[in-house]
């Protein structure tokens, strides 16, 4: 492949043991076996104020926004785990959502996101996996013109799943969720993005 793919990794997650940053970092290792380029940064690095249309109509875009708009445009691909919380996404990765789909001058909108490709997962220790969560992450991000995959991972009763060194003890769940980054960086290899 002459263009290595570049994906962005990262949990809607900033509990500092969350399962979702482990469960992204095992779709991230798939991924770089596949051949792409992966960039995995842990929210908690960014802090930002929730949005405030005020803040952005005086020109105070928080520098943790502009630092992860630069970081999305230099990837294609974006590999996301996502908790549920109350039945949708998590406040904090809807709040950067909504901060980095803000364009700046001369900046065309939800250029962030367009031509983007996503693979999307999650866990919970409930039975469903979150995956009612993932409704509400896979909407948010195909109505910003982001493509999402139609694969997707949902992990289940979360507190067994996972061993001391962050992999998964289901060995089948672990290669599904390895699979997920492999066919992310697959389809942006083939789309030569």
């Amino acid at each position: 492949m002459t263009n290595t793919p570049k994906i962005l990794a990262f949990a809607g997650s900033t509990r500092e043991e969350s399962c979702h940053k482990k469960l992204v970092k095992i779709a991230a290792a798939g991924a770089r076996e596949a051949g792409a380029e992966v960039t995995y940064i842990d929210l908690r690095d960014f802090p930002l104020p929730l949005y405030d249309g005020d803040l952005e109509a005086a020109e105070v875009i928080p520098d943790n926004a502009r630092k992860l708009k630069e970081l999305m445009l230099a990837h294609q691909g974006l590999l996301i785990a996502s908790p549920e919380y109350n039945s949708s996404i998590s406040g904090v990765l809807k709040n950067v959502i909504d901060w980095i789909s803000r364009p700046e001058q001369g900046e065309p909108f939800l250029a962030v996101f367009v031509d983007k490709v996503a693979a999307i997962m999650s866990a919970s220790p409930g039975g469903l996996g979150g995956i009612r969560g993932l409704v509400h992450l896979r909407s948010i991000l195909e109505n910003i013109k982001v493509l999402v995959l139609p694969d997707q991972i949902s992990i289940s009763q979360v507190f067994q799943a996972f061993n001391e060194d962050g992999t998964l003890n289901d060995t089948t769940q672990q290669e599904s969720v390895e699979e997920l980054g492999k066919k992310l960086a697959s389809v942006l290899a083939k789309l030569g993005t």
